[in-house]
């Protein structure tokens, strides 16, 4: 085991509680954009067709590909219409990423007419890390991430994956936009990067890739939209993986040589089968941590973050135990179908052994995964962990209690999780 050194916390922040929940104090240059989204909002249609016919006036193009989306983008604008308790501005936020979401797939669709050649890209043997939010995927996927051997998707890419024609060829430009945007979430969320840090250049996760085929536990994020919910759960995802498959080709052609991609989200947890069905040589990475315990940090996170989408006062207790049941559906989903992954393909990553030599962990993964460790490789990752300190932004205080629910109900409700994995258990 290598030495494991303590970052000096000494000028960290101090750790907080979020009090403001459910009546969110808001600054005043975010609550007067609020205000003037109102009309705006009366104006949207959330229609396939609206949506479809916006992306197609911003980018000028009108094929948008294989047909498979068309069905759960209607089921999804009909549940953000009827189910979501949106305010105007999620609303506007609604159609807006919608629309976005079309505009890339029309962008890629393009690339492809351009660019045929781009379908004979090999995406072989990807290493996906699959687990809950809180339970140390970030931090293990941007290690990884850091090796300049494997390709990973940046959040300026994640944005837009094809740049307009003006900007053929070029990145500035998308990064410049995902700059913007992030000032805008930053400005309105300020305790966010406690939670989760957002940066332009950071590894993001493919979840907004699978948004472009309209089909992906990312718009659970959105509101509590049931109909949606249950026709997802109810679907083949094989198709969607496969367009996401597709994606990975085209980004993979624009910015060559790096082939073996390093992938990740919770959203492959109750998704074992149709990930396995379309990269069927992956090394998947299962990692395991207390559930009572991201229970309630990421409850708080969508309830934080829910201020900018959600009507106020913001219905706390019934977002946390949404997501509640959301994370052991997905557990339940993961102890049913871990086994559909084979041995030599897979490894459990406990959170507690993780964080004691996170260096060695990898390793491991490499050693399972074939992928070279070299003296590069742990200096790059060196450098990582030296220029992104854990926790540099300070802390937050989660409480079970905040959204009606005790750390014992959910103990018992998820055991067959701990126990199944032999978590080791926070509380």
């Amino acid at each position: 085991m290598s030495e494991i050194i303590l970052p000096d916390v000494s000028d960290r922040p101090a750790p907080i509680r979020i009090e403001d929940l459910v009546d969110p104090v808001l600054p005043s240059e975010i609550a007067e954009m609020m205000e003037q989204t109102a009309p705006m909002a009366d104006q949207i249609e959330l229609s396939p067709e609206a949506i479809l016919a916006a992306a197609t006036a911003q980018t000028g193009l009108s094929d948008f590909g294989p047909d498979e989306f068309r069905a759960p983008l209607e089921v999804l604008c009909h549940s953000l219409d009827a189910e979501a308790d949106h305010s105007p501005m999620g609303r506007v936020s609604g159609f807006s990423q919608l629309t976005a979401f079309a505009a890339n797939r029309l962008r890629i669709e393009q690339y492809i007419k351009d660019h045929p050649d781009a379908l004979d890209v090999p995406i072989k043997r990807p290493i996906v890390i699959a687990g809950l939010p809180r339970t140390g995927t970030t931090h293990l996927h941007n290690l990884i991430s850091a090796d300049p051997a494997l390709r990973s998707l940046p959040w300026w890419e994640a944005m837009e994956p094809v740049p307009p024609p003006e900007e053929a060829g070029t990145v500035e430009g998308r990064i410049e936009r995902a700059k913007n945007g992030l000032v805008i979430h930053n400005t309105a969320m300020p305790h966010y990067a406690r939670m989760h840090e957002m940066t332009w250049d950071h590894v993001h996760e493919e979840i907004h890739l699978l948004g472009i085929d309209f089909s992906t536990m990312l718009f659970d994020c959105l509101a509590v939209l049931p109909t949606w919910r249950a026709y997802y759960k109810e679907h083949d995802q094989t198709p969607h993986y496969q367009y996401l498959k597709r994606i990975l080709k085209v980004l993979t052609h624009q910015r060559p040589p790096r082939e073996r991609w390093v992938l990740k989200s919770p959203q492959h947890l109750e998704q074992i089968a149709p990930l396995m069905n379309v990269f069927g040589d992956a090394t998947v990475v299962f990692t395991h941590r207390d559930p009572v315990s991201i229970t309630a940090s990421f409850a708080t996170m969508i309830c934080y973050s829910a201020r900018m989408s959600a009507t106020h006062p913001v219905d706390v207790s019934g977002i946390g135990q949404w997501w509640a049941q959301l994370i052991q559906d997905m557990l339940q989903s993961c102890t049913d179908d871990r086994d559909l992954v084979p041995p030599e393909q897979s490894i459990d990553v406990l959170f507690h052994e993780f964080m004691a030599d996170d260096v060695a962990m990898v390793e491991r993964i490499y050693k399972l995964a074939d992928q070279p460790f070299t003296a590069e490789v742990k200096s790059a990752m060196d450098t990582y962990m030296a220029d992104h300190p854990r926790g540099k932004h300070g802390r937050v205080i989660y409480d079970l209690a905040d959204f009606g629910m005790t750390a014992k109900e959910r103990r018992q409700a998820l055991s067959f999780y701990t126990d199944r994995f032999a978590v080791e258990l926070e509380h």
